[in-house]
């Protein structure tokens, strides 16, 4: 069913912008000092923390504390910034780095959440590599607490500062390719064999036998709140995403990023029910490959609307595609309507109308929704300097997180889901809702 081009418009020019905030807004989170430039800490900085840091120290801030369970993988990031103190536990860093403004946390998935909320309760502004939170729970609570404590917050997804992005609701909006019927998005990638490490978990299961911990790894603090098991090669460093107790796999690694225009076009609203057929499924690590269905009722104007993900695959090729050409590499995301399609990669990039007449006919609409400056880390540095909300701040990429925690349930049950987004829970499948709320070891609680 179509969504009416006049609603779609009305909502983009309201509600789609950039929040100003009196500064006062902002009066228990940290404040920079009077040059304007911060003192950050990096959380887990041997992956992509460290471009993220590296992006804020060319924002002219001061980098001056840094945090990683593992010192050796850390050693690079650590010898590029002399002057900041060097920790193991971030516990440790909050306690007693009282100088901190700001915090950047890029630790594996199941982590974020704990430590973003300790950062926050600190006082801290903070800034999460997607996906923001492991579980649904933590993604409402990582709401209510940055409201609470009124700090300013970012996830790290990079499209959302990228012009990709906004031409894509624009073009839709103004009704480049008509009324919208449903959506197909994808990542192609697969993380087997998992672990990468070819023997035993090519069948996709923990190995039975750990080695022993590197002595540079603090191994429990890698763990965090998940289930202790022995320390293998297989989980860390960098192989930890394929595993459903460290990560949110492709649905949240990748869907963060290829949902994110989605999201906002649908108006940020949760689907009714998510229905999952997976393959290579099993207890320890996220599957080979997965459809997921998502289903969103008409709501305010808007029609009932499909969107199909697809993972370790990729949806059928537009027939208005030209011969000489491919879908996007990796991902992507194709918009199906009334009179045309749209494609784009991953992050939102380089977005095409297709047929190419289509493309040539369209007449480009005036802009209607604020660019944020400096990329995701810069319009979050900014933000805090100039006391309003970033651009991806967690009341949206929480709910855009859990959007996608939906179809990791989905998968876990490889079922049919029926969502109360109010309730908090699935009202047709008991044995989803102990995916709400995963489970945390003691004294690991938020």
């Amino acid at each position: 069913m179509p969504i009416p081009t006049t609603s779609r418009r009305r909502f983009l020019a309201t509600a789609a912008t950039i929040s100003i905030l009196p500064r006062h807004i902002f009066a228990q989170g940290a404040r920079p000092g009077a040059n304007g430039k911060l003192n950050i800490a990096g959380i887990g900085i041997g992956g992509q923390g460290q471009s993220n840091l590296g992006q804020m120290a060319g924002a002219g801030h001061t980098i001056a504390a840094l945090c990683d369970v593992d010192s050796a993988y850390a050693a690079p990031v650590v010898a590029k910034y002399p002057q900041a103190k060097f920790y193991t536990d971030y516990r440790e860093l909050l306690a007693k780095q009282t100088d901190i403004d700001a915090v950047m946390i890029a630790t594996p998935d199941h982590t974020h959440a704990l430590i973003a909320a300790a950062a926050i309760k600190a006082g801290k502004h903070v800034f999460v590599q997607k996906p923001l939170c492991h579980d649904v729970f933590e993604c409402r609570e990582l709401m209510r607490l940055a409201k609470e404590k009124n700090v300013v917050t970012q996830m790290g997804i990079q499209g959302h500062a990228s012009p990709g992005f906004y031409l894509i609701n624009e073009w839709i909006a103004a009704g480049g390719i008509g009324d919208l019927q449903s959506i197909d998005a994808w990542c192609d990638l697969s993380y087997y064999p998992w672990g990468r490490a070819g023997w035993s978990t090519l069948l996709g299961r923990k190995p039975e036998k750990g080695e022993p911990v590197p002595a540079t790894l603090n191994w429990d603090l890698f763990l965090g709140p998940a289930p202790v098991r022995e320390y293998h090669p297989t989980y860390h460093p960098a192989r930890w995403r394929a595993w459903w107790d460290f990560g949110n796999g492709m649905m949240g690694d990748r869907g963060a990023h290829t949902l994110d225009s989605v999201f906002t076009l649908l108006g940020q609203r949760m689907p009714a029910s998510v229905d999952a057929t997976s393959c290579g499924m099993n207890p320890d690590t996220h599957p080979l490959s997965a459809i997921i269905t998502f289903q969103f009722a008409a709501h305010e104007g808007k029609p009932p609307l499909k969107l199909t993900w697809y993972e370790g695959t990729r949806p059928p090729r537009p027939a208005e595609l030209p011969d000489d050409q491919s879908l996007p590499g990796e991902g992507g995301v194709i918009f199906n309507g009334s009179k045309a399609k749209l494609v784009c990669g991953v992050y939102g990039d380089s977005p095409r109308i297709i047929p190419e007449a289509a493309m040539k006919a369209f007449e480009r609409p005036p802009q209607t929704m604020a660019r944020p400056k400096g990329g995701i880390e810069g319009d979050w540095l900014s933000a805090i300097v100039e006391g309003r909300k970033a651009c991806a701040d967690f009341t949206y990429s929480a709910r855009l997180t859990q959007l996608t925690l939906l179809g990791n349930i989905a998968k876990r049950v490889d079922s049919r889901i029926v969502w109360d987004d109010a309730a908090m829970r699935v009202t047709n499948n008991e044995e989803a809702n102990r995916y709400i709320k995963g489970f945390r070891r003691d004294g690991w609680d938020l």
